[in-house]
């Protein structure tokens, strides 16, 4: 299965998809809590880990929904933290899962980069087997220079880690580049796993739960969140644009109070001082090296022949 799939449209979704269109407001990143893979496999009377697998066939579809409605990001909760704590037998399955679909995706990097699909892991990746971490940074620095729709794979996330690694990424530095004064929200910001991403505009949870489950707190300042009861593997094309009507419908009144956010946010950071912008844009240039590093390090011991 591929990761974006070759959905064919009927006349009336063509038709339902530009009407959306024509109403303007539409959402730039959409985050998926794909919810519901394990109970939509007990209703079907299938194993676990083949609700797990057309959970994945489904993503392929929302994508190719997203490319088509010109959302510009995506961000799916795959595998949580929590997830550990699932059965042994439950846990290597999801990870056998995700080498199979990225290693799928390797070889299909040419209608990736047809589409413009640039992939991002955000999460621990030090939690997962060091294999999967070699497959996902290679499919990291494959698709880096892809730029229509960025995808953001959650795997072995949770907000709160994401938070903890950022304040240890501030408090650890080596060579002790900021100063007390330096630190505050906005460099917390931007040591999140999810720095080079705006914050979702629309939040869509599938199987009729209305959590968060511990998935980009610190991001949803202002998305609209909206909960579908059905499971992630039965979600349509409606139900997709469904989401994106509420979200047109709130963003007519939300918008004008993100536009007075942002403009007061600016104004703090436009009152920061040249010296200390220095010492945070040099401390965040050498973090950004060091992650990348890191990626190279992973993808060549993965591609080093033994």
């Amino acid at each position: 299965m591929t990761w974006v799939s070759d959905y064919k449209y009927a006349w009336y979704e063509k038709l339902a998809m530009n009407v959306i269109r024509s109403g303007g407001h539409l959402p730039d990143h959409i985050a998926f809590v794909m919810d519901g893979n394990r109970r939509y496999a007990t209703m079907a009377g299938i194993p676990k880990i083949d609700g797990h697998t057309r959970g994945f066939e489904k993503l392929a579809e929302c994508l190719r929904w997203c490319l088509d409605m010109g959302v510009k990001e995506v961000t799916t909760f795959a595998f949580s933290i929590e997830n550990f704590k699932r059965s042994k037998d439950e846990v290597d399955d999801l990870l056998c899962l995700a080498r199979e679909k990225f290693t799928k995706l390797l070889q299909e990097r040419a209608k990736l980069h047809d589409y413009g699909v640039r992939v991002r892991i955000i999460g621990n990746l030090s939690l997962l087997p060091e294999d999967l971490q070699f497959l996902m940074a290679e499919v990291m620095m494959e698709t880096q220079k892809n730029n229509k729709l960025f995808l953001n794979v959650a795997f072995a996330y949770t907000s709160r880690d994401e938070i903890t690694q950022a304040i240890e990424t501030v408090i650890t530095q080596e060579d002790h580049v900021l100063e007390e004064s330096d630190i505050n929200e906005h460099l917390l910001e931007q040591c999140l796993y999810t720095r080079f991403s705006t914050p979702p505009d629309l939040l869509v949870r599938t199987s009729g739960e209305s959590r968060i489950s511990d998935f980009l707190m610190w991001q949803l300042k202002y998305t609209i969140l909206y909960f579908i009861k059905v499971f992630w593997p039965e979600i349509t094309l409606w139900n997709f644009l469904a989401g994106i009507f509420s979200y047109q419908r709130a963003s007519v009144r939300l918008e004008p109070f993100k536009r007075r956010q942002n403009t007061a946010e600016y104004a703090i950071i436009t009152k920061t001082n040249s010296l200390e912008l220095d010492r945070v844009q040099a401390f965040l240039k050498h973090l950004d090296m060091c992650k990348t590093e890191f990626l190279i390090k992973l993808r060549d011991k993965y591609l080093k022949p033994v």
